[in-house]
């Protein structure tokens, strides 16, 4: 996936919408000015839910994901063939992680990377998504079902429905997701990251 100056663009205008910071602001709406000195510091659902509740983490989440799928449509419908729509769905993850607007802190890209992908592999999303509530589901773990469901995400992705441009993206915003997740991964390991529920 080598981009030319349409995917340069595809990932700039992805990043820009990435970026808004939804967490951030429904966390103030809710109650907490600045998500990101409260819980785990990090703008994301999870955080958002442990320190303002469960309806504003629910409502962070849902526009997180829909966010991702905006720059993913945009792109399908500006250059359907290709791998900008590729592009845009990489940089709309970037663009939560590494929000211009909050210092370049943001989430850690699971919501946004799912609805980013979801229009581009369907059916490897919906493998994702089922394999991180599972796994959510028997422990308790944010952290380990958002990596494992990235996980399970680009390797459907890389076998099922996803188109090429598609398989790649997935797999390199796993590996990002793996990558933001790494101080939790190493909590799990001592037995110390909290579970869902948890404040």
């Amino acid at each position: 996936m080598t981009p030319g100056i349409a995917q340069v663009g595809m990932l700039a205008g992805g990043y820009l919408l990435g970026s808004i910071p939804f967490s951030y602001w429904v966390a103030r709406r809710f109650g907490v000015s600045d998500v990101r000195t409260v819980g785990s510091g990090n703008v994301g659902a999870t955080n958002v839910m442990r320190t303002a509740g469960k309806t504003a983490g629910l409502l962070a989440f849902a526009l997180d994901a829909l966010k991702g799928t905006a720059a993913s449509l945009l792109a399908l419908r500006l250059a359907p063939a290709g791998a900008s729509p590729a592009w845009a769905a990489v940089g709309a993850v970037l663009g939560h992680m590494f929000p211009v607007w909050l210092g370049f802190r943001g989430g850690k890209g699971v919501a946004t990377g799912a609805g980013a992908l979801l229009p581009l592999a369907p059916i490897a999303t919906v493998a994702g998504v089922t394999a991180f509530a599972l796994v959510l589901a028997a422990f308790r773990y944010v952290s380990l079902a958002s990596v494992t469901g990235a996980a399970v995400l680009a390797a459907a992705a890389a076998n099922l429905d996803a188109s090429r441009p598609a398989a790649p993206a997935a797999a390199g915003l796993a590996a990002l997701i793996a990558w933001k997740h790494r101080r939790n991964l190493a909590r799990l390991a001592r037995g110390t990251e909290p579970r869902l529920g948890s404040r």
